[in-house]
This record gives C-alpha cells, sequence and structure tokens, in this order.
C-alpha cells in the first residue's frame, strides 16, 4: 500500500481574503478537495501566527478567524472532503515549535525572503517580535503534524515550503527516516502565481489599498476594475498598448475563459486576439476594464451570495459548532515524546 497523500493549507486570519488568495490557492484546494486524487485535505486557520504581530488586539484575530472561515466556506470549501480547524486548538503544534526551533540558526531564518519581505512590510527592522520571526519554523510544524506530501499556495510561500523542507531532513538525519517531507504545489496558470495590486504593484496587499476582496459588493469590484492601472503611455485609443506589466490583462489571464468572450465581448474570439489589437492600437482601456469587470462579477457573485448565507450563523460558536473540527492532533502527529533526545529532555522535567 502506497503512502497515504495528505493536503495541508491555510492562512493567517488578517482579515477578509482578497481574489489574491483566491488564484493563488482557494480556488485550487476547493478543485483539489473535489479531485478524489487526495486520501486527507487539512485546511487550517492560523490564528497562534497572527498573534505574532497581534499580540494587544486578541479581538482582531478572532473577529478575523471569523471572516476567513466564511470565506473559506463561501468558496467552496466543504467540512464534509476536508477537515478545516483552527491552529490555536491543537496545543501540540506549539510543542513541535518548539523543538523545531532547535533545528535551525537565526542566520537561517534571517536568510528566508519571505521573512524579510514581511519584516519590511510591518516597518518591524530591530524590534521584530520573536515568535513573528521563527513563523517558518511554526509552518514547518503544521505541515509535518499532519504528515502533509503537497502544500497549494501561493509562488510567495516557496521560501517557506524549502525551509520545511530543511527541518524535515534535518530531523530525519538525526532520528532516522520520520517525517514526511512535503512537496509545493503552484497554481498551473502562471498569471496566478502572484497577482498584482490593483495599481500595479507586485504584492496585493491589504496594508496598500490595493486589493478586491472575495465579500466586495458589485459597485465596490466594478470601481475598482475601473481605476486600475494600464499602460500609462496608452492616452488615446489609437495609440498602441503594452500588455507587460498591464495589470487589467494580467488579470484577464488570471481569471478569463473562452466562453467569457461569447458572453461578454463577442467581437473577439480569444484572448490573444484583443491582446493583439490592444499592442497595435484602436482597442481603448475603457472597453477591457469592462469586459474584466462582467468576469470579475460573474465569479465573485456566488461567492459573496454564499457568504451572505453563512453570515448568518457568524458567531464563533455557530461557526465552530457547524463547520469547523476542533480537535487534539494526538492522531495526527508524530508523537514528539518518543523521539530519542526529546524523550530524555521531557524525562527531565
Amino acid at each position: 500500500m502506497g503512502k497515504e497523500k495528505i493536503i495541508l493549507t491555510g492562512d493567517r486570519p488578517t482579515g477578509k481574503l482578497h481574489i489574491g488568495h483566491y488564484v493563488g490557492s482557494l480556488k485550487r484546494r476547493v478543485e483539489l478537495q473535489n479531485s478524489g486524487s487526495f486520501d486527507k485535505t487539512f485546511i487550517f486557520i492560523a490564528d497562534a501566527q497572527a498573534l505574532t504581530d497581534n499580540i494587544d488586539n486578541p479581538e482582531k484575530v478572532r473577529q478575523n478567524v471569523i471572516e476567513v472561515a466564511l470565506d473559506y466556506l463561501a468558496c467552496g470549501l466543504d467540512p464534509e472532503k476536508s477537515t478545516i480547524f483552527i491552529q490555536s486548538q491543537i496545543p501540540e503544534l506549539c510543542e513541535l515549535t518548539f523543538y523545531y526551533m532547535d533545528l535551525v540558526t537565526v542566520s537561517r531564518l534571517q536568510r528566508n525572503p519571505t521573512v524579510k519581505t514581511e519584516i519590511q512590510m510591518r516597518n518591524f527592522e530591530t524590534s521584530i517580535p520573536v515568535g513573528f520571526f521563527t513563523y517558518p519554523i511554526s509552518q514547518a510544524a503544521d505541515i509535518t503534524a499532519f504528515r502533509a506530501t503537497t502544500v497549494p499556495v501561493g509562488e510567495d510561500q516557496e521560501p517557506m515550503i524549502e525551509q520545511a523542507r530543511e527541518i524535515v531532513r534535518r530531523f530525519n538525519y538525526i532520528y532516522g527516516e520520520t517525517l514526511v517531507e512535503p512537496e509545493i504545489l503552484l497554481p498551473d496558470n502562471a498569471a496566478c502565481l502572484r497577482l498584482p495590486g490593483t495599481d500595479g504593484k507586485a504584492k496585493m496587499s491589504k496594508s496598500l489599498g490595493n486589493c478586491i476582496y472575495l465579500a466586495e459588493e458589485a459597485d465596490e469590484i466594478q470601481k475598482k476594475v475601473m481605476s486600475m492601472f494600464t499602460d500609462p503611455d496608452h492616452l488615446r485609443v489609437q495609440d498602441p498598448g503594452k500588455i507587460e506589466g498591464n495589470t487589467v490583462f494580467t488579470y484577464l489571464d488570471a481569471f478569463c475563459r473562452p466562453e467569457h468572450f461569447e458572453r461578454y465581448l463577442p467581437d473577439y474570439p480569444n484572448l490573444n486576439e484583443l491582446k493583439a489589437h490592444y499592442q497595435r492600437g484602436g482597442l481603448g482601456d475603457v472597453k477591457v476594464k469592462r469586459f474584466l469587470n462582467s468576469i470579475m462579477q460573474e465569479e465573485l457573485e456566488p461567492i459573496r451570495n454564499r457568504r451572505k448565507e453563512f453570515e448568518k450563523d457568524s458567531n464563533a460558536a455557530g461557526l465552530s459548532r457547524r463547520y469547523i473540527c476542533c480537535f487534539c492532533a494526538a492522531d495526527y502527529n508524530y508523537g514528539i515524546r518518543s523521539y530519542p533526545g526529546t524523550r530524555q529532555i521531557s524525562s527531565d522535567h
């Protein structure tokens, strides 16, 4: 019998999820959940990690857990097919993180590009909380505790998965082949690897105010699409335009399907023809943006409507009782106390 195929992935609850989360990982999770290709699927809300830069506002984290759970359910994650859980409800994950800290050096954490970027975005510099600095180790504990073989994430998480793999290799070198080394699963569509913000900046971020949220109303989506960054040199309709670095076309690459032309823009047979017309001139930004808006409305309307239904039961107790699994991880982790080195540590206390 072959090794179980297990998915694990999740999100820090920083607020409502946006379309960058959706195309980068969330939509793929739903597809994988429904594919029947995996034996188990675990999706978690990393509230303990969120506390590392919100320790003075735990109520904010608590409310954001509900926001993320609502977005999960609205997008199609099914508690009958996937185990959805809250990180802090499993204390064994913190214990495993503590032991893994002995396998990683400070200099290695400092070299992690994702950690560097997050530190700069939050202006932490020398005042970085230790818990935030070590959250790649916490991620490794989350992944390995559930024997995950596959971690579907966006491109920005590649350094984190590689760090987890290093921890697994180091642990197995010391204690023998015990932990499962996970593989990253990136989006198939290159445009979905890292969707830019509506302002053209490389990263879609709540703090930069350049997001389209999954729960947003139709008029707000339209407003954001129509104000999107395009080609700054495309001043007149007849001017040739550039599609490279043009946010509208990046979004079309991520969301557009052949049937959208038949419904919303029958003048063009496909996206390549639309791009070619824009590049040679004669096609205005407004027309392209209106097309994108129609696509975005079609994609997000059912998500928004499902979310409103779940919001009727949006108190924490209701969501937890009905949809979110809170359980002890003893049957899923590797029993850290059984390792030769850590058994001695435990017996000394």
